[in-house]
This record gives C-alpha cells, structure tokens and sequence, in this order.
C-alpha cells in the first residue's frame, strides 16, 4: 500500500507519525513541502494548512493520529 507523509523539517507530528508508522511497519515516503511546491500545493487542493499530511489510496488525514495509523492494513 503505497503510503505518502507530506512534511516539513522540524515538525514534532511529524517525528511522531513517522515512528508510529515504522513501529506498524507501514513503507512510506516522506515528502518536504517545503522544497517541492507541487506537493505543497498537493496538500493545499487536498484541504489541510498543516502537516503532517497522510495520504494513501483510500484517505486522507493531517496531524498526528494514531487512530488512523493503527487502522492501516498492510498489503
């Protein structure tokens, strides 16, 4: 399941989405939307101001959430 983590540097949610992730043992790709204007526009279109945002084939979600996290099958 191709997993994607839209984030900047020294974002706390961030940090801890990403050790939630690897504690699941979920692959993802982290993305800096503060080097790639087309993902920060990405993350725009989508609805969020903030980051993290967390997109997979089927959701979306901003901030850090565990809920979301532990409901994520993997393939």
């Amino acid at each position: 399941m191709p997993v994607t983590v839209y984030s900047k540097p020294s974002c706390v949610q961030c940090n801890a989405t990403y050790k939630a992730l690897d504690k699941k043992g979920v692959d993802y790709q982290v993305v800096n939307v503060a080097e790639d204007a087309t993902a920060y526009q990405h993350v725009v279109d989508l609805g969020y101001q903030q980051v993290p945002v967390v997109e997979t084939p089927t959701d979306h979600w901003s901030g850090y959430r565990p809920d979301k996290i532990s409901s994520l099958r993997l393939a």
